[in-house]
């Protein structure tokens, strides 16, 4: 169906000229219970979707799912038209090589969903497609969520009005998004943070240490420069400096440095072979991140969604980010960040709970000295560590069945929805 052929509402008919058309859509509705499209375009949005298809269907047993999506939300009962992989591109060169492609996927896949007559469409991260998308199925008469917020809080505000033009309502994993959006006029719900949710709060250090094979009592150090290979060239050879420095100061450290994919890994390596730091003690793994975040006694990391992890696994950190120095100088001139802190638990608390060491300041001799002070102010943990329990509790709010609630409470009581059973919150 074309966008011509449309009602405006997204379903074909001559409208309510007397016929009975619109009576016999929601009658279809009800027969068939809800439509429900969505999007998701990498590993994470995949278990996002997964866990509220799941939630969705203790509210509409009936419910169709159907979109992009991977193994996990094929496995929730979703028909995916086109997988996840199709949009999981990284990088400006990456993607402007695949460009012609995915405009012709977005084209077609609009227009499918369009047919489809979905009661809701659902975008699961992934910004630049989804975005569009939902801004294109909005004008038709479709309703439209987005889950997962862009980083309004960070940079560019102004942002929050554009994305209330695509979405009608935003479903937010931290709890200052909301009241951004609100000034803008938009509809935005906070739901919690899936992680938070399935991250216990007390992490077991010995467990993980024995996962890895790693000393029960050694001093330990995890090093995460990043999970793409443009953060990995830029920060890599400083975090790794700054590692052999700490190690220097502290006999019998060990080094336990996860690689995101097999490409990482091949930097990593590259990278530490040309530092100092010691092999006998040094760790590379393929993926295991959470263990070693897990595992470590200090964490040096960049600054992203790993510092989240490293939050609610309670280890103290010491975060560094680098960016090109002429990205640096655009977004000062133009004033775009708008943030003093860039670490989530930080932006979290509204104070430094772990040292940041941007641009000029992240040096091997600052990170170092930073990471040093973990080790040799032991004291200093504890009080941390309750800092970070409050903010878990904070984001652990069940997130998956809440999101659920919020789409249900979109769609209202004409798609026929059931009560859920209560859980736990």
């Amino acid at each position: 169906m074309s966008a011509e052929g449309s009602t405006g509402n997204g379903h074909a008919g001559p409208g309510d000229g007397g016929d009975g058309a619109p009576i016999a859509v929601a009658r279809e509705r009800v027969a068939r219970g809800p439509r429900i499209a969505l999007v998701a375009g990498e590993t994470s949005g995949d278990q996002l979707g997964a866990g509220l298809i799941a939630e969705l269907r203790r509210h509409f047993p009936d419910a169709e799912f159907a979109g992009i999506g991977g193994d996990a939300m094929r496995g929730a009962g979703c028909q995916t038209w086109f997988d996840a992989s199709e949009l999981a591109l990284m990088g400006l060169t990456e993607i402007l090589r695949h460009l012609p492609r995915l405009l012709k996927l977005r084209r077609a896949f609009r227009e499918r969903v369009l047919d489809w007559r979905p009661d809701v469409f659902i975008g699961i991260d992934a910004p630049d497609f989804n975005l569009g998308v939902e801004r294109w199925l909005k004008q038709r008469g479709i309703r439209t969520v987005h889950y997962v917020s862009p980083s309004v809080w960070a940079w560019r505000e102004k942002r929050a009005e554009k994305i209330g033009a695509s979405a009608d309502r935003v479903l937010c994993l931290f709890p200052m998004e909301p009241p951004i959006y609100a000034r803008h006029g938009v509809d935005a719900r906070f739901v919690g943070h899936p992680m938070a949710d399935a991250i216990p709060l007390d992490s077991d250090r010995v467990d993980a240490r024995t996962r890895l094979a790693l000393p029960a009592t050694a001093p330990i150090l995890a090093v995460l420069p990043g999970s793409r290979l443009g953060e990995i060239g830029r920060l890599g050879p400083a975090f790794f400096e700054a590692a052999w420095q700490v190690a220097e100061r502290m006999p019998g450290l060990h080094i336990v440095v996860p690689a995101a994919n097999a490409r990482c890994r091949q930097l990593i390596d590259q990278q530490i072979a040309a530092s100092a730091l010691p092999a006998a003690r040094l760790h590379v793994l393929d993926g295991q991140a959470r263990d070693a975040l897990t595992a470590a006694d200090v964490v040096l990391l960049a600054s992203g969604t790993a510092t989240l992890e490293t939050m609610l696994v309670k280890r103290p950190m010491v975060v560094g980010y680098r960016v090109s120095e002429l990205t640096y100088r655009v977004a000062r001139a133009l004033k775009l960040v708008k943030v003093d802190r860039y670490a989530l638990p930080n932006v979290l608390a509204r104070r430094d709970l772990a040292p940041e060491l941007i641009q000029h300041d992240c040096t091997p001799e600052r990170l170092a000295a930073a990471v040093l002070r973990w080790f040799q102010h032991p004291g200093h943990v504890p009080g941390l560590q309750d800092d970070y329990r409050r903010l878990h509790l904070e984001l652990r709010q069940d997130a998956s069945a809440r999101a659920a609630d919020a789409v249900a409470e979109l769609l209202g009581p004409e798609a026929g929805g059931q009560q859920p059973e209560a859980h736990p919150r």
